[in-house]
């Protein structure tokens, strides 16, 4: 669901609480906070309609798929639950030891 992050990245960037947007959109505080939450999905227009009451303006597009993500979600689905975990702790572990090396 990307309409809440949407409506919560549009509201931080302009620098607004949920109140003042709802003033600006001419709606309350408590629709802005149930969209937000993702509890109630508002309409595209609805979406479009916040943003433009952040100062900003939602573009939408069609874009041909990223065939080098779809591998990657690709190799992770091949993979069973354990070795996702372990490859996870690599990946941390691997983060953990360079974060020390820039430290020291």
């Amino acid at each position: 669901m990307i309409s809440p992050t949407l409506i919560r990245e549009a509201r931080l960037r302009a620098g607004l609480t949920q109140a003042a947007l709802g003033m600006r959109a001419g709606l309350a505080q408590s629709a802005i906070a149930r969209w937000e939450s993702g509890r109630v999905r508002p309409s595209m227009e609805t979406v479009a309609r916040l943003v433009r009451a952040c100062g900003l303006e939602l573009r939408l597009g069609l874009a041909p798929p990223d065939a080098e993500e779809t591998t990657l979600i690709d190799q992770q689905l091949r993979l069973t639950p354990t070795q996702r975990l372990q490859q996870l702790t690599r990946t941390v572990r691997f983060i953990q030891s360079g974060r020390g090396k820039v430290r020291a």
